[in-house]
């Protein structure tokens, strides 16, 4: 993301600090939208461990359900919603992969549980049965001990903004509303919008 004037990170990341300080759990916890190469709405919630002025970073299995959306269509938007404060921030964009460095480092950081985790779960494949699942999970656990690798499939995504909304509630439903949007001179623009 080309440096600008008007960015809203830092107002972003105010209002994350606050999260941190308020959330019982998972200040960073979103609800991820994506759609289906029939144009149908999938969203679920993700964890979006890095954020910096290059956009919105959440790691998964690539082959999963959302990867696949993600492949067909780059698309996507996440919803913080932190009702202890009374806030949300809506973010829209594009997706990109992130760098297998990126991944690495933070595949790296991750429990060995975790870990293991990534490598037993055919994510958003059909189950069988339960059992199949721990079996997997003990078998890489046997495989690998504790030098665990990142497999090739599993990595991240960087949702890069073009518009970030941020919201309030206010009294009698009079909320506050400041949405920033990049425009094609690769400046950000704000508004305030009715509630």
């Amino acid at each position: 993301m080309p440096e600008n004037h008007n960015f809203p990170l830092p107002h972003f990341l105010s209002w994350m600090d606050d999260a941190r300080g308020s959330e019982p759990s998972d200040p960073d916890a979103a609800c991820l939208a994506t759609v289906d190469k029939n144009g149908f709405p999938n969203a679920r919630v993700v964890l979006v461990r890095r954020i910096d002025d290059r956009g919105f970073c959440f790691f998964t299995n690539c082959e999963s359900q959302k990867g696949e959306e993600l492949f067909h269509t780059p698309k996507a938007a996440l919803n913080f919603h932190w009702k202890t404060l009374k806030r949300q921030i809506r973010v829209r964009g594009t997706v990109e992969p992130v760098s297998p460095q990126e991944a690495d480092e933070y595949f790296a950081t991750r429990p060995a549980g975790h870990k293991i985790g990534a490598w037993a779960s055919q994510q958003s494949r059909p189950l069988p049965n339960r059992q199949l699942l721990i079996d997997r999970a003990k078998a890489m656990e046997e495989k690998f001990g504790e030098d665990v690798p990142r497999p090739d499939y599993w990595s991240g995504y960087r949702l890069v903004p073009f518009s970030i909304e941020f919201w309030q509630e206010g009294e009698f439903r009079l909320h506050h509303r400041t949405r920033y949007d990049l425009n094609d001179g690769g400046y950000w623009t704000i508004a305030t919008l009715f509630p």
